[in-house]
């Protein structure tokens, strides 16, 4: 049964994301070219390229683990930008968002050319093969 509920949901999110790419996938692709052990030049860790202040422990090259860690990290900044713009961010404005939180009104022009990728990876690629990893979890 966890099988086929996990199956279903993978299928029904592949249907939805069939013409879109995912945020978190568009994420790891511009951050880190999906490596999940990629070390940026400030020592930002996982495919996500998460700061090391951010990182709550693990293993940092578990895919799951920095989805999750990417996840709880982007809550807190999305939601405190709901609350100021009375809207939820734009694909170009939720890149701010991860990137360079503190720009996210007045993004400087490097900011602006990746967020400029970001959203246009999302916007004209497909890519169903990696939609819903986020929802299929292993349950003991």
């Amino acid at each position: 049964m966890k099988f086929l509920t996990c199956f279903c949901v993978a299928v029904f999110s592949v249907a939805l994301n069939a013409s879109a790419m995912d945020r978190w996938v568009a994420l790891s692709m511009i951050e880190s070219g999906d490596n999940d052990y990629a070390v940026g030049t400030a020592g930002e860790i996982s495919r996500y390229q998460i700061k090391p202040e951010f990182w709550p422990g693990g293993d940092p090259s578990n895919a799951y683990a920095a989805l999750a860690t990417a996840r709880q990290i982007m809550h807190a900044r999305v939601e405190a930008f709901e609350h100021t713009h009375g809207r939820s961010p734009s694909d170009f404005e939720f890149y701010i968002l991860w990137n360079a939180p503190g720009q996210v009104n007045h993004p400087r022009a490097v900011v602006q050319a990746r967020a400029r990728r970001f959203e246009n990876l999302i916007q004209k690629t497909g890519s169903p093969q990696y939609a819903g990893l986020a929802l299929i979890r292993r349950e003991n």
